[in-house]
């Protein structure tokens, strides 16, 4: 089983590194001396208030959303940390529509700034619905360490298969 597969397409110098870490068994105490803020945001009530506040902040004029909770269907492994969807519903004769974030149970004990990545992260597919250059430019305007979040985020999803192994 490939250790490294969530870094797959970085450059052979940093995974030489973490390989590295790994292998001095340092990887979980980096993360854990680096990322010590502990996520505060427990159930879906909190999270929809969480998301809702970065949302109010950074993206005041796109839609509203309607439900944004914890959901322990996504798979990791699967590469889904988070989904956004837009879910249309007839109403009366009117078509309405729905937004949805949906975040890996994963982040309920996560560090609070891997939370924080991935909740922008799905708020910038409010706009981007693919990922560009300008998505990427609104990740970074809403979180400005959003690329050193996700690779990191990658290193803590490395470490916790390890430790689960």
């Amino acid at each position: 089983m490939d250790t490294l597969k969530y870094l797959s397409g970085y450059p052979e110098h940093l995974l030489a590194r973490v390989r590295r870490l790994i292998d001095e068994d340092r990887l979980g105490a980096m993360l854990a001396n680096r990322y010590d803020q502990p996520n505060t945001v427990r159930n879906d009530a909190q999270l929809y208030d969480y998301v809702q506040a970065l949302k109010d902040r950074h993206l005041r004029k796109s839609v509203p959303l309607g439900k944004v909770v914890y959901d322990s269907r996504l798979q990791v492994m699967k590469h889904a940390l988070g989904t956004h969807t837009a879910i249309s519903r007839v109403h009366g004769g009117r078509l309405r529509a729905s937004r949805e974030i949906r975040i890996a149970t994963v982040f309920r004990d996560a560090p609070a700034d891997f939370l924080k990545m991935i909740v922008v992260h799905e708020l910038a597919h409010m706009r981007e619905p693919e990922h560009n250059k300008a998505f990427y430019q609104l990740c970074t305007h809403m979180e400005a360490d959003y690329h050193q979040l996700e690779f990191d985020l990658r290193l803590y999803l490395t470490h916790l298969d390890l430790v689960r192994r």
